[in-house]
């Protein structure tokens, strides 16, 4: 490593950076390759040249011709031997090109052996970059790999012992550098690796291809992970025989479980990301055609297009051997890729481990128990309604979590439990140390109930599943869905409609003013929570969806949203949300009624969110929720039901007294804050003429106005604009239904 410093002892880290990448005298001349950041000319001024002839820019760098000779100077410090000319060693033969650093033996001939068996390759150069500290394998272990590979005509391991990484880079195995490795935002950001970075050096390819691959018939240039999987007509003919060069994206290939732990191979791999097409460039390119070669193209031109697309494969885990597969990928979005399975066995006589194959449920499922788990505090003069609501469409269970009650929403459920009601159980978050409903949906995931109903679903006090088929009962949405098993329920959004006051009213015959159908922000706007068969496809339960999909089951598993259509597959494993391309309301819709009125609104702020005790609930969240530009009345068909439950349950004394003392409690509460100046001057705001127009106003705004809140709006502005009571003109209408079930 003095070398930097002797030769450029004017630079901040000397060490940083290599000076020269190649020198290679050909008879006419030699052919000095220069790094990028590196200002020294060799031999310049000696042979006096001009500017235009001395430099010859390529990506990255530039390089210098000089008259034949077989020793370059540095600037009069340091003499290099130029290498010969090689070409002929690769002469019309279709090579394979790898840049690594410090390759395994065996994982570079298990890359050499498919690729000459199954993409037409005849010989190889691999470019193997090594770094101080490295354990450098000995050339007669690649001897010894190698051996045996009868169609490979020529093989060149071609060692650099300077730095080539991008310097404000980590090393390319480093997990932060994996593409789909889960948690990266909890890592601490990496140091970084000139030695192991991702290449930051472009004339290592120029000064390649002029010293051995100018008169290979085509190169392939990948990397030593990459199985290419071509058909008769091979990338390399493509090349050589097309108007430019080729090139296409790997998919990233993983492990389901390495065979020997920490020394992954090839041969382990077996699965793809069923919710994920990612992948890396690989490139094939004939190296007389024009233009400077990159890691992803080789030219300026178009590369072609093909009628088809050969299988390429990208094995992530010799490319991160160090990392367990968990850290690579979300096991839970593995699929095995059959084909990868069969071309490996074939090839290299892989036995890769499988995911654990699940047979399907045969019993014709049933829809006579339906479960709603919930978690609540001080919601005790909207309880009647919502149960009332929901066991006059078709749910049989209730298993309700409280904490920190002081309005008697513990005692009100105590008492339902006590007549047969609900199941009313403490809510264990202290005991457990998980946030409120993350503690309470891991207790009920286990509870006997939860094991013996048919469908569940989680959700709030505040939201109502509206239904729209039939007479709105979830028996009719059943039959609607076939045989979906897990049913996204997309949020509608209701405002305060511009009530201010607390009133001992249904929720559902108070509050009709809403968002529209089509409305993208704010990102709450297409929340859904989700009703789901308890088949075990997840392990556990979430806020807004089951959660941890079980990788061997995903082909039971049938989800669809709103509107009977399927979800996208990225889908079934994360995201809490619907999308422009996965919205839908046109068979049930899940009001949300997440304010109500002003005087109820101070309550819920004083109380925090159930799921974020050391959360307020301000002026923002009333921005964002409050949603006042549309009417929706379509849930009214079902309130005379709902009304003959709720009787139901006041014709108990009981009950109905219990209920009255928390209206009493809700209403002392509301006049306590009231004479609060904080809750005062946010009860004013809320009320005021600015924040009532906004309301109907939410389609003006962007993702980054409604995190920073109506103080980032001009105080003007709610005049200058219009409100409006219908969807834009432009807006798409709500996509319909199937005409028959999708999964039927």
């Amino acid at each position: 490593m003095e070398y930097g410093a002797k030769l450029w002892p004017e630079a901040v880290s000397p060490t940083d950076f290599p000076e020269v990448i190649d020198v290679v005298k050909t008879a006419e001349f030699t052919r000095v390759f220069c790094a990028e950041h590196w200002g020294l000319v060799a031999d310049g001024r000696a042979l006096k040249l001009d500017k235009a002839e001395q430099v010859n820019g390529y990506p990255g760098g530039y390089f210098v011709d000089m008259p034949s000779m077989g020793k370059v100077k540095i600037q009069g410090q340091r003499t290099l031997s130029s290498n010969p000319d090689a070409t002929d060693i690769f002469a019309n033969l279709n090579v394979l090109f790898a840049i690594e650093c410090n390759p395994d033996p065996v994982d570079v001939a298990d890359w050499v052996r498919f690729n000459v068996a199954n993409s037409g390759a005849e010989a190889a150069l691999v470019i193997r970059r090594l770094a101080p500290g490295d354990h450098v394998h000995d050339v007669a272990e690649f001897r010894k790999a190698l051996r045996g590979i009868k169609a490979l005509k020529t093989f060149v391991l071609l060692d650099y012992d300077i730095p080539l990484g991008k310097p404000d880079h980590p090393a390319e195995s480093n997990r932060m550098l994996a593409p789909e490795a889960p948690g990266k935002a909890l890592l601490e950001v990496p140091e970084n690796d000139i030695w192991r970075a991702p290449l930051g050096q472009f004339g290592v390819y120029a000064a390649a291809r002029f010293r051995f691959l100018a008169d290979a018939r085509a190169v392939l240039h990948c990397s030593i992970a990459d199985m290419v999987n071509t058909g008769a007509e091979s990338l390399f003919d493509l090349a050589k025989t097309g108007p430019s060069y080729v090139k296409l994206r790997s998919r990233y290939a993983y492990p389901w479980k390495i065979q020997n732990e920490g020394a992954p191979r090839i041969g382990d791999h077996s699965c793809v990301r069923f919710d994920s097409e990612m992948g890396a460039s690989i490139w094939c390119a004939d190296p007389k055609m024009e233009g400077f070669w990159r890691p992803f193209r080789a030219g300026p031109a178009k590369p072609q297009t093909l009628d088809s697309t050969p299988e390429v494969w990208r094995c992530m885990a010799i490319r991160h051997k160090h990392l367990k597969v968990s850290e690579l990928v979300p096991k839970s979005s593995l699929v095995v890729d059959h084909n990868l399975v069969k071309a490996l066995k074939k090839t290299l006589d892989a036995r890769a481990f499988l995911p654990p194959k699940v047979d399907a449920v045969t019993d014709a499922p049933k829809n006579e128990r339906v479960l709603i788990v919930t978690t609540m505090k001080d919601e005790g003069p909207f309880i009647l309604e919502w149960l009332a609501y929901h066991r006059s469409i078709g749910v049989t269970d209730f298993l309700v979590y409280t904490n920190d009650c002081s309005d008697g929403t513990d005692e009100m459920f105590d008492l339902l439990q006590a007549k047969g009601h609900v199941e009313h159980r403490q809510n264990p978050y202290r005991k457990v140390g998980l946030r409120p409903q993350h503690a309470a949906y891991h207790d009920a995931s286990e509870s006997e109930v939860a094991q013996a109903v048919d469908w569940v679903i989680c959700m709030d006090v505040d939201e109502y599943i509206n239904i729209h088929v039939g007479e709105g009962t979830l028996h009719e949405l059943f039959a609607a869905v076939g045989e979906a098993n897990i049913i996204s329920l997309t949020w509608r959004l209701f405002g305060n409609a511009e009530i201010v006051d607390f009133e001992d009213k249904f929720i559902t015959e108070q509050f009709f003013r809403s968002a529209p159908k089509y409305i993208r922000k704010p990102h709450q706007a297409w929340g859904f929570k989700t009703m789901f068969r308890t088949l075990g496809h997840y392990k556990k339960y979430g806020v807004h969806r089951p959660k941890g999909l079980r990788p061997e089951m995903l082909e039971q598993v049938k989800w669809v949203n709103g509107s009977g259509n399927p979800v996208p597959a990225k889908m079934l494993r994360t995201g809490w949300r619907s999308s422009a391309g996965n919205w839908g309301y046109g068979l049930v819709t899940l009001n949300h009624y997440s304010l109500r009125s002003a005087e109820s609104y101070l309550v819920k702020r004083f109380r925090g969110r159930v799921n974020h005790v050391d959360r307020d609930q301000g002026l923002n969240y009333w921005f964002r929720m409050n949603n006042n530009a549309t009417d929706d009345r379509s849930i009214l068909n079902k309130i005379p039901r709902a009304k003959l439950e709720f009787d139901k349950l006041m014709a108990d004394p009981d009950i109905r007294a219990m209920h009255e003392r928390s209206v009493i409690a809700h209403k002392a509460r509301v006049l306590s804050l009231l004479e609060s100046a904080d809750y005062k001057a946010l009860f004013d705001e809320v009320t005021g003429e600015r924040l009532n127009a906004l309301a109907q106003m939410n389609h003006h705004f962007g993702s980054q106005v409604f995190a920073d809140g109506p103080d980032s709006i001009s105080v003007d502005f709610h005049a200058e604009n219009t409100t409006y009571d219908e969807a834009p003109a432009n807006a798409p209408a709500d996509p319909k239904p199937p005409a028959k079930p999708y999964f039927s």
